[in-house]
């Protein structure tokens, strides 16, 4: 069918792929949890946006040649590891910085709300303004905005895929298993291919953000196993990076 053989067994390749935890899920996970559902989501996006290059890029031939070449799949596994590093190295230390800030608007918060409430008394205002500062007191904590933008998101999403070598190598010994020898439409036989992968890999790893942020929904007033959670994923990042680092062809 169109140059392709065995589609039934690249399905179920591409299931079992897509269960295996890695680089990827890890990111999707971590903006989940520190960011929410929406945020999973388009980390989901930016890292299909990803597949979508490396399809491209092995139905016209170029992966091939970066896996061919000592010197590019050196300079592609670098650039991913240092960014993997980077991006689980942020993630440990904004938790901190997040943290103290949290606390510093809490007391803000706090202290604002015992002057409104002491004002109003004053002006003889009313009852309602000191309810409301009470309420506001006892609240506690001021929800904060996310500190990335979503777009922010997808494009890390996507270069954490795009710079991943192991993917690169993926395409170029997965895909042309799939691809019949004799058959005259190669190209549109991997376009394809590619596209049922980008396509199962969406749905996939938008359920993974979904579970993830409904996770995290529950996870609203304890700050605390939410910081354990990013400092537990920033770990693997890292841990990735270094065996990144040290991947062989």
């Amino acid at each position: 069918m169109l140059g392709i053989s065995s589609f039934p067994f690249f399905v179920i390749a591409v299931l079992l792929l897509n269960a295996t935890p890695g680089p990827d899920t890890a990111f999707i996970v971590g903006r989940s949890v520190s960011q929410g559902r929406k945020a999973g989501i388009v980390s989901a996006l930016g890292i299909s946006m990803g597949c979508v290059v490396h399809s491209l890029a092995v139905s016209f031939g170029l992966t091939a040649i970066l896996a061919a070449s000592a010197t590019a799949f050196t300079f592609i596994k670098i650039a991913g590891a240092i960014y993997l590093i980077y991006l689980g190295a942020r993630m440990l230390l904004a938790r901190k910085s997040d943290t103290a800030t949290a606390e510093t608007t809490r007391v803000g918060a706090t202290s604002d709300v015992s002057g409104m409430s002491a004002a109003s008394g004053a002006s003889g205002g009313g009852v309602s303004g000191v309810s409301d500062g009470q309420d506001a007191a006892s609240t506690g904590v001021i929800e904060r905005k996310p500190t990335r933008s979503l777009r922010a998101v997808l494009v890390s999403g996507f270069w954490t895929n795009v710079l991943n070598p192991k993917v690169i190598l993926f395409f170029v010994s997965f895909f042309p298993q799939f691809v019949s020898a004799t058959s005259t439409h190669k190209t549109f036989a991997f376009l394809t291919l590619g596209a049922v992968f980008v396509v199962m890999s969406m749905v996939w790893n938008c359920g993974v953000a979904w579970v993830a942020g409904s996770v995290t929904e529950r996870m609203r007033g304890r700050p605390a196993v939410r910081q354990w959670i990013d400092r537990v994923v920033g770990t693997a990042f890292i841990g990735l990076g270094v065996r990144l680092a040290s991947l062989h062809r």
